[in-house]
């Protein structure tokens, strides 16, 4: 009798801070947006840390038309697309999953993450789950989980790539092993993952041999 071949594995990716280098870019977003609400912007981008547009109005603005923040938001983030490029480990390391291997889970817009991607060169994966695809964003595991479901696979076969506590606990919630970068926090607030790296670039090798083997490649 054959051996069965193994399960089928895949990488669920966070696409700010992960796939794209956008620290700079919303720090800059929020400020101004902060600004002219006359907000602290410390305290406002404190909020913002993997989290959905939303869900950061709603802890730091509650009295706002959170609708209109969005699309207000939206127009700042679009005045300057030359600050949300990919980092440039990120077309190769995408080249090399199947389509069907990998997803997105974003807490910003699906859309945005599609032209970023385009934009670099990267390859678009078949699965995108953006803030809006979800009743409850990161902490919650729905994000993932949902893209789990679209992709086929179990939970326990998808590898989480994060840069933020709330991405971490999400793929934790969702029963996922995760891989966190130091892109955009220091490593000890990321203690609650798998394994913490620099970069994408370091995190590359593990996340092929996890899609391409059956044990963990740390």
């Amino acid at each position: 009798m054959p051996t069965p071949p193994p399960p089928a594995r895949a990488v669920l990716f966070d696409a700010d801070g992960v796939l794209v280098d956008s620290h700079a870019g919303y720090r800059q977003v929020w400020d101004r947006w902060s600004e002219l609400h006359g907000l602290d912007p410390d305290a406002v981008h404190a909020a913002t840390h993997g989290r959905r547009v939303l869900d950061t109005l709603a802890d730091v603005a509650p009295h706002l038309d959170a609708r209109a923040e969005v699309v207000r938001l939206g127009q700042l983030v679009d005045d300057d697309p030359d600050a949300f490029s990919l980092y440039p480990a990120v077309p190769a390391l995408l080249a090399q999953l199947h389509p069907q291997r990998w997803a997105v889970v974003t807490s910003g817009d699906d859309h945005r993450v599609v032209d970023r991607l385009r934009a670099g060169g990267a390859p678009v994966p078949d699965v995108v789950v953006g803030g809006a695809s979800v009743t409850r964003g990161k902490p919650d595991p729905e994000g993932y989980l949902l893209a789990a479901r679209l992709l086929g696979v179990a939970p326990a076969d998808c590898v989480v790539v994060e840069d933020a506590p709330a991405g971490v606990g999400a793929g934790r919630a969702a029963g996922m092993p995760v891989i966190a970068l130091t892109t955009s926090n220091p490593a000890s607030a990321l203690a609650d993952a798998d394994l913490v790296v620099g970069s994408l670039a370091d995190a590359a090798p593990h996340l092929l041999a996890w899609v391409r083997a059956q044990a963990p490649a740390w």
